[in-house]
């Protein structure tokens, strides 16, 4: 098959971990850009890239490469491609724009010279136009402009692939499922050992976990792909993929998820269940201060309020806690967690061994690394043990790999002058006010695929529930059901009134918002 030009898109500090799935994958001519991977492949390892990559955000193929200084030139350079190859007048699309440009202030602006340019050329040449339709277009297309130069491309993906489709319910603030995969990934562990999730909320990172450790595609629960409705889907070659479980392995050890809250266990349990992977995940209501030394080793990963979007009535007693239970009950074992300020992470009061800065939505976060021992770390030391792996040696001396005067005390200090037991925040949002010096970027489109904090809210659900049609295809506990018989023919009739209904929440939720939107992706 000829081969092309993809981008995968993912959260920043995921880069090179996208990198290391797309050579799995036989991906050529890869190259790490920011929050993106640029390779090349045909049009099975664009499928495959869809259906089996767990970091990427979305697949995009480039048509277009050029360089503009004016909105005019945009709708010149769009309107030489010949559309008749990619959408017809019976099919509707969508543009969505990302601008990082001095000259190109509103990226709204930019998607509308895109959608003009197409509609003119359709009106021209037949005397018709394909419509636009903002929720689930036929075709999906992203600009992309930094400075000058512009990439325009078709988006293979349609919905963003962290909607895994599994999650029935979600907790207030959920881990994203790709932040939750490459964070899983990063820490190198496939299966060998049990899996710990302390404070699992709506139990992301204990699915994703399951997922990696039996080598089970992310998209296997998928109703649907862009491509799908693209001229040319070669539908035996997907069907191909889709069946292939070649991969799949068996798990001899257990993931275990806690939380303290009832509710989220309850979500967490149907969430596991609707994944079909009860056999592999155990959910359990349980306060972390009870936590006892597991009979066998282990690995932890954890993600505890960070005092933004959900928040604990003593933060950083909690972080205290959590330090004192890895020092005291997880000894011999590795434990990984992320948050967001250096307060929180100082009341842990051990030695992280490893420092990984991420971004969760616009906050910029740290993964830090414990090795907890029986002994004195200095007695490890001496007896010439190896703390880190090379892989990690590498990582810790990559240089700028964090961004310099975070204001963490200055909040803290402003919350305790305002008041004590505030629910939700601590007051000032960490991590926005330098956004507009870094770039001028906004989606055009309502929803956050990358789980932006802040006003969004639901970003995992741009219907405002999960219906039931998107896990109709799953039998049970089982994961993989008969495709042709259920993801291929899910009930369709009440497609249009939810459509009426999510184009309406849009517009009101544009019109409350205005142009506060951020970049989704870039």
């Amino acid at each position: 098959m000829q081969e092309f030009e993809l981008i995968a898109k993912t959260f920043q500090g995921l880069e090179n971990v996208l990198a290391t799935e797309l050579i799995d994958l036989g991906a050529n001519n890869i190259k790490i850009g920011r929050r993106m991977v640029s390779f090349t492949g045909d049009l099975e390892l664009m499928y495959r890239a869809n259906f089996q990559l767990r970091t990427a955000i979305r697949v995009l193929k480039p048509l277009k490469h050029f360089q503009a200084r004016t909105a005019d030139e945009v709708y010149e350079a769009v309107k030489k491609i010949d559309w008749s190859e990619y959408l017809t007048v019976e099919q509707t699309f969508a543009v969505d724009s990302v601008v990082f440009s001095n000259e190109f202030r509103h990226s709204k602006f930019v998607a509308y010279k895109v959608k003009d340019a197409i509609v003119d050329q359709f009106r021209e040449r037949t005397g018709n136009r394909p419509n636009i339709r903002i929720i689930n277009p036929d075709i999906k297309l992203n600009i992309h402009i930094a400075e000058y130069d512009c990439t325009l491309s078709l988006d293979s993906s349609g919905e963003s692939l962290h909607r895994r489709g599994y999650r029935q319910e979600q907790v207030e603030a959920p881990l994203n499922e790709v932040l939750a995969a490459g964070i899983i990934l990063m820490t190198g562990w496939k299966g060998e050992c049990d899996f710990i999730d302390p404070m699992c909320g709506s139990g992301t990172l204990p699915i994703e976990a399951a997922l990696i450790a039996r080598g089970i595609s992310p998209g296997v629960f998928r109703r649907e792909y862009a491509f799908e409705k693209w001229a040319g889907f070669d539908q035996e070659l997907f069907d191909r993929i889709y069946d292939d479980d070649s991969k799949e392995k068996p798990f001899d050890h257990h993931i275990y998820g806690y939380d303290i809250n009832r509710n989220a266990v309850d979500i967490a349990t149907r969430n596991v269940k609707a994944a079909g992977l009860g056999k592999d995940i155990t959910i359990e209501q349980r306060d972390f201060k009870d936590f006892v030394q597991p009979g066998q080793k282990s690995i932890m990963v954890m993600n505890p309020p960070y005092g933004e979007r959900i928040s604990s009535p003593d933060l950083l007693g909690l972080y205290k806690m959590i330090g004192e239970r890895l020092k005291h009950q997880f000894q011999e074992n590795d434990a990984w967690v992320l948050s967001y300020r250096e307060e929180c992470f100082d009341q842990i009061g051990l030695k992280p061994s490893l420092r990984v800065p991420l971004f969760n939505g616009s906050l910029e976060c740290e993964l830090r690394k414990y090795q907890t021992y029986s002994g004195k770390f200095s007695d490890m030391r001496a007896q010439g043990i190896d703390i880190k792996t090379a892989q990690e040696r590498r990582m810790m001396a990559e240089k700028k790999r964090f961004k310099q005067n975070r204001e963490f005390r200055k909040g803290l200090d402003e919350d305790d002058e305002m008041g004590a037991g505030r629910s939700g925040r601590f007051g000032q949002k960490f991590g926005r006010g330098d956004r507009k010096d870094n770039f001028r970027g906004e989606r055009h489109g309502f929803r956050d695929e990358d789980g932006r904090s802040g006003d969004r809210r639901n970003f995992h659900d741009e219907d405002g529930h999960h219906s039931d049609h998107r896990n109709s295809f799953r039998d049970g506990d089982s994961y993989r059901g008969d495709r042709r018989a259920g993801r291929r023919d899910y009930d369709r009739r009440g497609d249009r009134a939810m459509e009426k209904a999510r184009a309406k929440a849009s517009s009101k939720f544009r019109k409350n918002n205005n142009n506060r939107f951020e970049n989704d992706e870039e």
